[in-house]
């Protein structure tokens, strides 16, 4: 296989790399991959760019950023062969967005501040996709996103179209609400009925979440490890004292549970995380 070696490659290269890969000649594994069979390989290499980010680490997310870009770049090839587009016509797509959606930089719109900027954007994004009402906005936000996070897309564009609480207060009331019917559900309803409920309970923390300017995605994903946290030390300190868990009672493993977060506050200056 001809292939130049250099002391550092570019954009190009790696296009030539990823077809060398993927001929007839190249690489066996590489080249009976299809969409479908990289498809978590994309979501892997995504939340390891996310990882790193979290993390800042400055040399791991230029790692990772390159493993995130050759996952384009299979599937550009991918589709290459069929005849479809290529990596070129993704970038060229991409360019052409970016300048209709900017009309505030590359036109004549104005834009003073992000959140007039994120307006020009979608109202273009509208026009562009030919959604004539909010609904097809909605429908058009991706389904494969986390939940938690496809909610607050989807209630953001419920707000643009006026249907929207009130206050703060009135989405408070509105999680008390679908909190007791779920009570309700759990003590006389069925499994579809608490299925239901639970699903009202967290779309609705999602809107109170909104109205504070809490991302609740990022909300709960730390309260994940606030909870490793804690529980780590939970367990650390029954193993000191002799305690199995699996058989103490939970009256028990609750007060170990209190003295942790007493201690963590002291430990954090006054914050419970």
């Amino acid at each position: 296989m001809e292939f130049e070696k250099k002391s550092r490659y570019g954009f190009d290269d790696l296009k030539e790399i990823v077809r060398i890969l993927r001929a007839p000649d190249g690489c066996p594994w590489d080249r009976e991959q299809t969409h479908e069979s990289i498809r978590k390989n994309l979501i892997e290499e995504t939340y390891e760019v996310i990882e790193a980010i979290d993390n800042s680490d400055t040399s791991l997310l230029r790692e990772e950023l390159g493993d995130l870009l050759l996952q384009v770049a299979l599937h550009s090839e991918m589709e290459s062969e069929a005849g479809s587009f290529d990596i070129d016509d993704v970038c060229d797509d991409l360019c052409k967005k970016l300048i209709v959606r900017h009309p505030h930089v590359f036109g004549d719109k104005s834009a003073q501040n992000a959140e007039e900027a994120l307006s020009n954007w979608d109202a273009v994004k509208m026009q562009t996709k030919e959604q004539k009402s909010y609904t097809q906005a909605m429908e058009s936000v991706c389904k494969a996103l986390p939940a938690l996070m496809r909610s607050e897309k989807i209630q953001r564009k419920s707000a643009k179209a006026g249907m929207d609480f009130e206050s703060i207060e009135r989405a408070v009331s509105k999680l008390n609400e679908e909190c007791t019917e779920l009570e309700v559900a759990i003590k006389h309803g069925t499994q579809q009925n608490r299925y239901e409920e639970i699903g009202d309970v967290l779309f609705s923390v999602v809107n109170v979440s909104r109205f504070v300017d809490v991302d609740s995605e990022q909300a709960l994903y730390d309260a994940c490890d606030k909870f490793i946290k804690r529980f780590s030390a939970v367990e650390q300190i029954a193993a000191e004292r002799g305690i199995d868990m699996t058989t103490a009672p939970i009256t028990q493993l609750d007060s170990l549970w209190d003295e942790v977060k007493i201690k963590l506050k002291e430990n954090n200056g006054g914050n419970l995380s």
